[in-house]
Formats: structure tokens, sequence, C-alpha cells
């Protein structure tokens, strides 16, 4: 079975693609409504719709892809839908599309003037919503019968030009090819060949093969094949929808557990009602094999027992099962296969290899060998493992056994060392390269420096991600649309917010008082503030977690790409702290001016006490003086008691006031220093001020 590869994958497909209520309708409209209206509608019956919103838009469209269907507008901008219409009837790629216009038409000329110039159908504008899609499906089946129609007499014709081809000739070798891809062709699948056998039906010989035009007589142990066995033993044909569950294949998929083929369909190649062979076709997607594609199948296989009768060939495939013979058409059929993608090899950007099942290189190219540094002949007879780093081994067994299963990796980034001793890391995939598995292809190309890119970027994101988060400030991006996109730990800190209850779940105007987010993302657009597109040092409240006023800080900023704001960043500070600490310094600073005002009463008092200690002892002096020249009880000698009696009470009073501020600023008597009261009140001696 791996030498045929009848359950394998292929390198060639005949699929053809049938438009049934499936397809893809192109909306030529320039009401944007209309076409979301349309395109929900037709959307719910499984199709696919593109919008184009003029004539000019629906001509690029047409250019780019072809539709299944063209819903038209007339009226429409820079181009008109009948402008449209005649350029789609006059491309002859496009002259068979189906066309529906929609438009609000009042008069018959008008109608008929549409159908004239092309227009499959018409559909009066206002419409509803069901009946454009009946129309629409209509078209679409009326084209899919059209189309089936078409390819059965194209089948007809082909099987008509086989078997007359078949019962003709005598070479029949060298038409079977064109017949497995004709018959691949009309019962679109993947491979179709043709097996035949000869007594006592253990060996069979694949003489032709839908994609390998060199495939000759490749022997084949039928034991390994159930499904040709039963078709050869019965006589009928055998169709399989599903081959992984099928019970008939539960040998040949323990034997090879990957089976690349999911339906399978056998028509005996029958003369005088003994089998001769099999007509096998195979399919990768699930198919169900109609009678009319069986039908034809049959036609096919009777001429070609009618050929294979004639030509006599019969005989001499039974002869040809020397194993050399078998090696050297294997080997030539390799070369072949490889001539045919010498250029491409050759003259391609990626490093490209061959190699076996056991990871033996076969052939290189030339940028394969400018990646490693081998020479041609150098690489030629290595193995994989020998091309990569020695922390690779483990990866190449399991690449090795991969092959074995049919897995192909894609996209795998390795460590290749090359001839200079360096490693370097390679993004290699690897897929089959013979119809029969037995070699694998790998590209490759050199991602050294992408790679060592990719992780420096990655680190230097995770840096600033470190820095954001560790920041003291907090930090809060949005889109514009004001969906919070980032949010650090200090923000959380601020606000009481987790990142995760912030993140693409609130917006900035949940996290500002109403009008507050507007307000600020003005300021940010007004140049007048700051400079376009920032906003420095902003006093505003923000909202915790609680809805409470925080005060903060706030410095905010677009963030542009290629000239354009893309969203916006903003850092703050809670100044809640530096409020307290300024109303606690305006109270210490009031405090201070009372104490200060204090001070300068008590440094007043204190001078009065002190000049007026002098005065107040000069005259208890006099008053002394007094009384001792005036004898007791005489007026003179009462008044001057009085006088000292009074002083000595306003000298205590002085004394008590000078020990209460002892606020002393120039010298007295001794050492002393009492206020200037003079220079206190700005007063000096003048000529007319009394001495």
């Amino acid at each position: 079975m791996a030498a045929l590869g009848l359950h394998r994958s292929s390198t060639i497909s005949y699929h053809c693609v049938v438009v049934a209520l499936v397809g893809s309708v192109l909306i030529v409209d320039d009401d944007g409504v209309s076409r979301r209206v349309v395109t929900e509608a037709l959307s719910r019956e499984g199709l696919t719709c593109r919008e184009a919103r003029s004539g000019t838009a629906a001509l690029a469209a047409l250019a780019e892809e072809r539709p299944t269907l063209v819903l038209l507008d007339l009226v429409l901008p820079e181009l008109d839908g009948l402008s449209v219409l005649r350029f789609i009837r006059n491309n002859d790629d496009l002259a068979d599309l189906p066309v529906v216009v929609l438009a609000a038409l009042d008069s018959d000329e008008e109608v008929r003037r549409v159908f004239a110039s092309g227009a499959d159908d018409y559909v009066h504008k206002p419409y509803r919503p069901g009946e454009l899609v009946a129309r629409v499906t209509a078209q679409l089946r009326m084209r899919e019968y059209m189309e089936r129609l078409s390819r059965r007499e194209k089948d007809s014709e082909a099987v008509l030009e086989l078997t007359q081809a078949l019962a003709l000739t005598l070479d029949v070798r060298d038409i079977l090819f064109k017949v497995t891809q004709r018959v691949a062709h009309i019962a679109r699948v993947d491979r179709c060949s043709i097996v035949l056998v000869g007594d006592p039906g253990k060996v069979g010989h694949v003489v032709a093969s839908s994609d390998d035009e060199q495939l000759r007589d490749l022997t084949i142990h039928l034991e390994k094949y159930p499904e040709i066995r039963q078709v050869l033993s019965t006589g009928r044909a055998l169709t399989i929808r599903d081959a992984t569950a099928h019970p008939l294949l539960d040998v040949a998929r323990q034997a090879e557990p990957g089976l690349a083929f999911s339906s399978l369909a056998l028509v005996p190649i029958l003369h005088e009602r003994r089998p001769m062979g099999v007509i096998f076709l195979r399919s990768r997607e699930l198919t169900r094999f109609g009678d009319y594609e069986m039908a034809l199948v049959h036609t096919v296989a009777n001429a070609t027992a009618i050929a294979m009768r004639n030509a006599q060939i019969l005989q001499s495939l039974r002869d040809e099962t020397a194993q050399s013979a078998v090696a050297r058409v294997e080997a030539e059929r390799r070369v072949q296969l490889f001539q045919r993608y010498a250029d491409f090899f050759e003259n391609a950007a990626d490093g490209m290899l061959v190699v076996d099942r056991q990871g033996q290189v076969l052939f290189t190219n030339p940028r394969a060998r400018e990646i490693t540094g081998f020479g041609e002949t150098e690489l030629v007879g290595l193995a994989i493992p020998d091309l990569l780093a020695d922390s690779e081994h483990d990866r190449a067994g399991r690449l090795l056994r991969g092959f074995g299963q049919g897995v192909y990796p894609r996209g795998v980034d390795l460590r290749l060392r090359s001839s200079r001793g360096e490693e370097i890391t390679i993004s290699a995939s690897f897929s089959s390269v013979l119809q029969e598995g037995s070699a694998v292809l790998c590209t490759f190309r050199d991602v050294t420096l992408e790679r060592k890119t990719s992780i420096e970027l990655k680190q230097t994101k995770e840096f600033l991600e470190r820095v954001i988060d560790s920041s003291v400030d907090g930090i809060v991006s949005a889109g514009l649309d004001g969906r919070v996109l980032l949010f650090n730990r200090a923000a959380g800190r601020i606000l009481g917010f987790s990142a995760s209850e912030v993140v693409g779940k609130l917006t900035l105007d949940e996290l500002y008082p109403s009008g507050a987010a507007a307000t600020v993302m003005e300021k940010i657009f007004d140049p007048a503030v700051s400079g376009h597109g920032r906003l420095e040092s902003y006093r505003v409240d923000m909202l915790s977690k609680s809805g409470a006023p925080i005060p903060v800080n706030l410095s905010a900023a677009l963030i542009m790409d290629n000239q354009k704001p893309v969203g916006s960043v903003s850092v703050f500070t809670d100044v809640r702290e530096r409020l307290r600490m300024e109303a606690s310094l305006q109270r210490a600073q009031e405090e201070l001016r009372t104490r200060e005002k204090q001070a300068i009463v008590a440094e007043l008092a204190g001078g009065a006490a002190h000049e007026l200690n002098q005065p107040l002892t000069s005259i208890i002096g006099y008053a002394q003086l007094l009384l001792r020249h005036h004898e007791p009880d005489t007026p003179q000698h009462n008044a001057a008691g009085v006088i000292i009696s009074e002083a000595e009470r306003m000298a205590e009073i002085v004394r008590k006031i000078g020990k209460i501020t002892k606020y002393e600023t120039k010298s007295y008597v001794g050492g002393a220093k009492i206020l200037d009261l003079e220079k206190a009140s700005g007063d000096s001696d003048t000529e007319d001020s009394p001495r």
C-alpha cells in the first residue's frame, strides 16, 4: 500500500465547483441601509455577500473575484448600473454571470430597456426581502441546472471520445494516462488509477494514475488491498463513502493509520465476465458517488477491457515482476519528477531539501546550500539529525517517526548547525513530495535575526510593562471609544480597583465624575491649553471604586499611529496628602502670624516698662527731697507722700510688666538691653519735640 499510495495524498486535485444555494453575491448599491438589509437576508440563506457602493467599485470587485450572482442598483455614483451591466455582458469572462437589477422603474419601456441590456431578472424597489431571496435562489438554481446539463453533455462527449479511442488503438499505454485524467475529472475525485491483475490474483500492476503521467507498471501486493480483492471476487462495483470507519479497511488502517483518502469507488474491468482489473477512484472529501458518474465509469471500464484484449498487454504485465525492473522504473520516475520542478527549486528564495523517510538528503537547491554553508556533495548523503544542533536530536527523531505516520509539520523552528559550526534558527515546513509518500520536501528559511528581534521586542515589552506597573503614578490608557486598555497597579491603589475589574470592562466616563472625562478630552484636543494632543498638570477629580471623588494632578496625551489618534494615555498623582499638608501649613502660618502679633505686643509692653522705670525713679527721688524739705502735716509734705505712694505703685506695675515680658533690645543699665521705643514707634527728636 505504501508503494502505490492508494490511500495517500495527491499533488493534483480535480474537484469541480458546483453552484447550488451556496455561493457569493456581489451587492452593488450606494445606499448603505439597503446593502445591509440585502446582506442579512441573503446571509441567512447561506450565501456569502460582498458589497460595492459605486459602479467603479463594482468593476474593481469583479476584476478581483468573480461572484456567483450580481445584485445591481441602476442609480449609482461615478458609473451607473446600466454601464456596469453592459460591461459584464461585453466581457467574455463575465458574459454568463447572472445579474438581478434592483430599481424603482415606473414604465414598461424602462423595464424592457433593462432586460435588453442583459439583465436576467428585475426586482422593483421597494421590495420585500423574501421576494428578493426567492428571485436570487431561482437564478442560482437555474444557473446550477444549466451548468449541470452542460457538464453532463461534456462528460458524455468525453466518455464517447475515450471509448472510441480505446476501441481504435492497439497501443493502449499511450492513452491510459489521459483516460484516468478524464475519469477523475468526470467523477470529481482526486485520483483515478487503473489496476490490472493476472493469475492467480495475488499481484496487481498500476498501469496509469491521473496525477502521475510517468507512473507505469507499478507492482502492488493485493493482500494489502482488501477493497480490490472484493471487487475482483464479486465482479461488482464497490463504493465506500467513509474509508476511516468502513470495516473492510480495518487491516489497511492498522498498517497505515493516516489514510489520506476519505471516499473510495472501484469499478471492475471485465472481459467475458472475468475481472481483468479495476478502475480505482479516490477522494479526500467525503463523496457520494452518484449513479450518473458510476455509469460513465462503467462505460469507460468496458471500453478499457476491450482495448486490453485487443492490445494483448496483460501477458506482458505478468512477466514484468522482476525487482530490478521495478527499481529501475522507480528511479527513472523519481528523476523525472524532480526534473519537472528543477527550475523552481533552483530559483526559490527558500532553502529546499528532499529527504527520504529515513531523513537522508536526496536533493538540495542553491539557497539551502547558501544557508547551511555546505556544498551540494556535502549535503547529499547527510541525514536530518546530522544537520541539526545537538539539542534538536530528540525532535529530529520525532520528525522521522512522524514521516512514517504521514505527519508533516509546518512552520517549525529548528536549530541548525552550519558548516562553520554556528547555530542558526530556521523555520521549516515539511510535505510529501512523491505520490507514494516515500520522499519528503523540506522548505526552510533563516529566521535567526527575526527570532532574536522578536525576543528583544518581547523583553522590551515586558520591561515597559514592569516599568508601567512599578510607577508610583497612576497610568490609564484607553481607545478612542473610551474603553480602558491599560490600568497599572498605582492606579488601582489610588482608585481602589483591580486591573481585571477595569481593563476591557469600564470606560473613562466611569472613572470620572459626570462630564469630567469629556472635558479632559476637549482640553487634550485644544491647542490653546498646552499644545494639541496633550494636557499637563491639570487638577481634576476621579472616582474611587466606592464612588468617592479623589483629587488628582493629571497629565494626558493622545496616542498616535501614522499621524492619526488611536487612543489616549493619562498619568495622574494622588494629591490628597499634599492638600492635607497644604492645609496644615496654612494653619501653622496663621498661628505663627498670631504669635508674632502677640510677641510684638509683649515687646512693646516690655519696652514701655523699661522706659517708664527711669522717670518713675526720678519722680520718687524728687518727691523724697520735697518730703525732707517740708514739715510733716504740711500740704507740701502730704503731696510729696502721695506722689511717692503712687509712683511706687506705678513702679511695682512696671516691674511686674518687665518680669512678664523680659524683652530687651537696647543697652540700658549695665549689660541689659531693652526695646528702643522711639525707634520701634518711628518717633525721633526734632527741634519742636519736648526734651
